[in-house]
């Protein structure tokens, strides 16, 4: 698409809700950019996980170790104009003082949800994408670049509400043998 193409699709996005009924039709690839654009049924679903937890970290060095557990506060809100989750995590680390901040959104065009994650701990970005089912049930997968071997690592994320207010997220990783384990816990509750 040509620079004046994305310009006025841009443009359609921001005065979308704006244009008069006698306003010229538009094209398809004007329409193509404004249905990409609109938050939908999966932005809502998103929406309603928006607000403040207290969260309890599990995080395992290597498979079969005990785990490391700490604590945090969690504040989610959609931004954007309801396109995307946005979540400030504050707690400990390895004992250490931590910040991390994730997006999560859904693609109307590809038809996936995606989500990116840096923190204090890093100057790394997490990208991943995936699917969620009918019961908001979600898996994910990602890369991230491995701070040991500098090559590409590949991540799975699971995420599933066990009740209106509790969300458990768990996140996978190769071992140094290349097989998968669990290497973090994040135990969700929403306050009030």
């Amino acid at each position: 698409m040509s620079k004046l193409g994305f310009v006025m699709g841009a443009a359609l996005l921001v005065g979308g809700a704006a244009i008069a009924a006698d306003a010229p039709k538009m094209t398809p690839e004007q329409e193509a950019w404004m249905k990409a654009g609109m938050p939908g049924a999966q932005h809502a679903t998103l929406a309603k996980t928006a607000g403040e937890y207290d969260a309890k970290v599990k995080t395992w060095e290597k498979p079969g170790a005990a785990p490391t557990e700490e604590s945090a506060t969690v504040s989610r809100k959609m931004d954007l104009e309801g396109r995307v989750l946005v979540e400030e995590f504050h707690g400990t680390m390895a004992g250490m003082p931590f910040m991390g901040h994730g997006m999560t959104g859904y693609d109307n065009t590809t038809g996936k949800y995606w989500s990116t994650w840096n923190d204090s701990m890093s100057t790394a970005l997490a990208v991943s994408s995936g699917s969620c089912d009918a019961k908001n049930v979600c898996t994910f997968k990602g890369t991230m670049t491995d701070p040991v071997t500098k090559k590409p690592m590949t991540t799975r994320m699971t995420s599933r509400w066990t009740s209106p207010s509790v969300e458990v997220f768990e996140m996978y990783a190769p071992d140094e043998k290349g097989k998968e384990y669990k290497m973090m816990e994040i135990t969700y509750t929403k306050k009030g």
